[in-house]
């Protein structure tokens, strides 16, 4: 202050022929005796007892105060009479009320944006825990609520906030009690260097070391802390402090005065001077000096008081008109309200290149060092700045941190402070009941889910089309599943099918070879050639509902075995009526033979025939059936079928026949006991029978099966009944042309052999 004052007087420039004057009062931490000063101070006399507050003010600024408690007191005070106080370490966002504070300026930050910074540093370095502790006044209650809001925003959740003043000692071990018990690794301390060098004393005794703390610019930069056994318990800590200005000419300034006080000399060699103290020498005793651990370089509010009686000076300069020609007008009598109006306008630069004014709340920009406590080479402590923090910048740059350079308790690696491990991607938080958000559980996501990123509050569905990964970090395309020619099932099938047709075509050769024997031209020998051919095409037809699901192949499966099996069961109709009628034949006077000869036996099994092909094609023209894939039965996997289009011209398909089987069924059981050695209702009876269980088991087994398995299923029923059919109406035959072939009659084939 002083520096500044003299460096003001000396100016031609600044106030060129008026002189500042000042007065220094100590308030010894107390703010009782700031209040007696700020009222000696506006009465214009020394501060004593019993003075009575008569008198004018005699100063146009108060600068102080350090603590936001006794600045509060003194602004109060010195409010009605509109004297300009200006603090250079006041930080209170309680102070930034022009309602309640009109003539208050501070050449520092609010806490506002200080608190706000803190809970941006813990949240950079990710600690999502951690506990609070501040000091039970102004200062430490407003920036601990602006903090912890912060921090709410920023997701970090705070274990506990304690509070105490420096007089309580109860609760400072109340305090101490509760860091120990904490699992928060980080504490932030919004405390007064007061307030924290009693926490550091107590957390010294205790042994309670390793944690990181987080300070504020009261006390991060504090000598004071600096003890022996200060290190084992603040070593590593990060915080914020006033940015440090080298002001020139002060180093010398501070160094004259100090050397001068320290050794009661003088550098001065006039005559009138040396009686008063002896001269200073080149070899004085440093030995005196071994306790002083005051440097220069950490006079960091320095730069804000000179910046404070500049933005006085300017002020004045203003109301006085001074001009560098003629100088400042004398006459101009000025009021310290004035001086309140003029200080809201100022804006100049001082010699350091620092820009000057004050903000609507009295404020100067938020712009703060990021300090770190580290030991150096030689061992001792520096406040060793690792970057800087600029609430003037735009979001996102505000933080410049050389994390490299950070040195961290223990000098071990960057502590992890958090209430749980980070949940990995494949898993989603689910908070704990009763504790806060930061405290959770990692749940794995459900199938079809995933989450992709670290500590995903919730899990994403994937497309219809897509799946999760075992691991539910990412969707990938479901299996597409369909019955294929190369999988066991398949290929069994496939078997089935060409054995089927193996032996049709092998029955069809052995009656072609004995077409001439009775038992192959008994009941119409062209119905048999007919039949075999037919079944050949159900053994083949089978096929086509092996392999990926086309629309062609759709369309072609489900007519192909509808008019194929109509084709086989109007064969076997046929052949059930002509027995029926052979045997009405003999009846004397009978002429029905006549009327279903091999002419009327060919219509019957073309018009039966075109009844189904005219169904299928009305079914094709409607809603043909089509590839679908059916997301449905399985969630991890997609079903290429065919979906039958309409249900009706389905179901048309097999219930046609279906109503065949039946009749050929009854007309043949019909006929079972027609005497004859060789009756073919018989086999026809068992051959129908053997088809309609197996299309009754169908329709519960096909409705039921899931997936390929439908296909399946279906092409069982299909390979049963044309077996049943092959094996029931031909096996017979065929015994007796190979084994038998004395049966192989026609008497026999009448019955006329004993």
């Amino acid at each position: 202050m002083i520096f500044a004052i003299e460096e003001i007087n000396n100016s031609d420039i600044l106030l060129p022929n008026v002189s500042i004057g000042y007065r220094i009062y100590d308030n010894c931490g107390s703010t009782l005796s700031s209040m007696r000063a700020a009222m000696a101070l506006m009465n214009g006399h020394e501060r004593t007892v019993g003075k009575t507050c008569s008198g004018q003010s005699a100063v146009h600024a108060i600068i102080g105060e350090s603590e936001s408690s006794s600045t509060i007191v003194m602004s109060r005070t010195t409010g009605p009479f509109q004297i300009p106080v200006i603090s250079h370490s006041a930080t209170c966002e309680c102070l930034s009320s022009r309602k309640e504070y009109p003539s208050f300026f501070r050449t520092i930050a609010s806490d506002l944006y200080q608190s706000r910074a803190l809970a941006q540093l813990v949240k950079y370095f990710g600690w999502s825990w951690v506990g609070a502790v501040n000091s039970d006044s102004d200062y430490g209650n407003n920036g601990m609520a602006i903090f912890l809001a912060a921090a709410q925003e920023e997701g970090v959740c705070v274990e506990y906030s304690e509070k105490f003043s420096r007089t309580e000692l109860g609760k400072l071990l109340k305090v101490v009690d509760v860091i120990r018990a904490g699992t928060a690794r980080v504490i932030v301390g919004f405390l007064a260097h007061v307030e924290m060098n009693n926490l550091l004393e107590q957390l010294s005794l205790q042994n309670i070391t390793g944690l990181q703390f987080i300070g504020v610019e009261a006390w991060i930069t504090a000598d004071s802390l600096v003890t022996p056994t200060s290190y084992s318990v603040l070593g590593g800590s990060l915080g914020f402090a006033v940015q440090k200005t080298n002001i020139s000419g002060f180093f010398d300034f501070v160094t004259k005065q100090f050397w001068e006080t320290a050794f009661q000399c003088t550098e001065t060699s006039h005559q009138e001077n040396a009686t008063l103290s002896r001269p200073c020498s080149e070899s004085q005793d440093l030995m005196e000096l071994r306790g002083y651990n005051a440097d220069v370089e950490e006079l960091r509010y320095s730069s804000n008081i000179y910046k404070a009686i500049y933005a006085v000076a300017h002020s004045l300069h203003i109301l006085l008109k001074c001009k560098a020609e003629r100088g400042c007008d004398q006459n101009v009598k000025t009021e310290p309200w004035q001086v309140v109006e003029s200080l809201k306008q100022v804006n100049f630069t001082i010699k350091t290149g620092d820009q000057v004014w004050f903000d609507s709340t009295g404020a100067a920009a938020a712009v703060y060092e990021v300090v770190n406590w580290a030991r150096g080479a030689d061992g001792s402590v520096q406040f060793k700045p690792v970057g800087y923090y600029d609430a003037s910048l735009p979001p996102g740059q505000q933080f410049v941190l050389r994390t490299e350079d950070i040195m961290w308790p223990g000098g071990h690696q960057m502590p992890v402070s958090v209430c749980s491990e980070s949940c990995p991607p494949g898993t989603r938080k689910a908070a704990q009941k009763g504790k806060p958000v930061c405290c959770y559980d990692c749940i794995p996501c459900a199938e079809g889910e995933i989450s992709n990123a670290t500590d995903s509050n919730g899990c994403v569905h994937c497309p219809e089309e897509y799946w999760s990964n075992p691991g539910r970090d990412m969707c990938i395309l479901k299996a597409i599943e369909f019955l294929t020619f190369t999988e066991v099932m398949g290929i069994v099938l496939m078997l089935f099918s060409l054995f089927g047709v193996f032996l049709a075509v092998l029955v069809a050769i052995l009656f072609l070879i004995k077409k001439d024997t009775p038992i192959v031209r008994a009941n119409n020998s062209e119905l048999s050639f007919l039949l075999l051919f037919s079944l050949t095409l159900c053994f083949l037809c089978s096929l086509t509902f092996i392999g990926r699901p086309s629309e062609w192949s759709c369309m072609l499966r489900h007519t192909a075995f509808g008019i194929t099996f109509v084709l086989c069961i109007s064969c076997v109709l046929g052949k059930t009526i002509v027995v029926l009628m052979a045997f009405r034949a003999t009846i004397p006077d009978s002429n029905v033979m006549k009327w279903f000869g091999p002419p009327q036996q060919r219509l019957s099994v073309l018009a039966f025939t075109l009844i189904q092909v005219l169904i299928c094609v009305l079914w094709l023209t409607v809603s043909p059936p089509f590839p679908y894939k059916n997301m449905k039965t399985y969630k991890e996997k997609i079903i290429l079928e065919c979906d039958v289009g309409s249900a009706l011209g389905f179901w048309a398909v097999l219930g046609y026949i279906g109503l065949l089987a039946l009749l050929c069924f009854v007309l043949a059981f019909l006929a079972r006991k027609l005497p004859d050695n060789f009756n073919e209702a018989k086999f026809i009876t068992f051959s129908m029978l053997i088809f309609c269980a197996v299309w009754i088991t169908f329709i519960p087994a096909y409705v039921s099966s899931p997936g390929k398995f439908t296909v399946a299923v279906e092409i069982f029923a299909i390979l049963a009944s044309s077996y049943g059919l092959l094996f029931c109406l031909f096996a017979p035959k065929c015994f007796i042309i190979l084994f038998k072939p004395e049966l192989n009659t026609k008497k026999h084939m009448m019955g006329k052999m004993k």
